[in-house]
């Protein structure tokens, strides 16, 4: 897959950023029109459209770039926010799948997203059981009777 160079975009001048925020509220329905011609997106491509959108909203620069469907470690690591060393022992325990092209690793995409995913999943987990299932007034006691 040959890969086009990043693109960096500035951040919008504040007044339309701040037009943008008001369209995007409460909708992530987008319409795109190539050539005077609608065209639907798929739910994937609709979430990164808005997800780019909602970003030059709040005034934030943006760099578009592609992925490779296979990653280096380096590359893999990074995306996933972990050290090169700490990929490769999860590899090595196959926690996460590795080929290899001659003695390099590369990972697959779809690998990474996924076990950013589960990651996602155990911390809202926590997240949840250390939130009391029921509030209870201090001091007050259930009396029978």
């Amino acid at each position: 897959m040959a890969l086009i160079a990043p693109r960096m975009a500035g951040a919008l001048p504040p007044e339309e950023a701040g037009k943008l925020q008001q369209a995007l509220a409460g909708s992530d329905d987008i319409t795109v029109f190539v050539d005077g011609t609608v065209h639907r997106l798929p739910p994937l491509a609709r979430d990164a459209v808005v997800d780019l959108l909602q970003r030059f909203s709040r005034g934030e620069a943006v760099t578009v770039s592609s992925v490779e469907e296979m990653l280096t470690t380096s590359k893999a690591a990074e995306l996933a926010g972990i050290s090169h060393t700490y990929l490769r022992n999860m590899t090595d325990r196959g926690e996460i799948p590795v080929e290899y092209r001659g003695s390099h690793r590369r990972i697959p995409l779809a690998a990474i997203m996924a076990w950013l995913d589960r990651q996602k999943l155990e911390q809202q987990k926590k997240d949840a059981q250390k939130k009391p299932d029921t509030q209870e007034t201090p001091g007050r006691q259930d009396r029978e009777g």
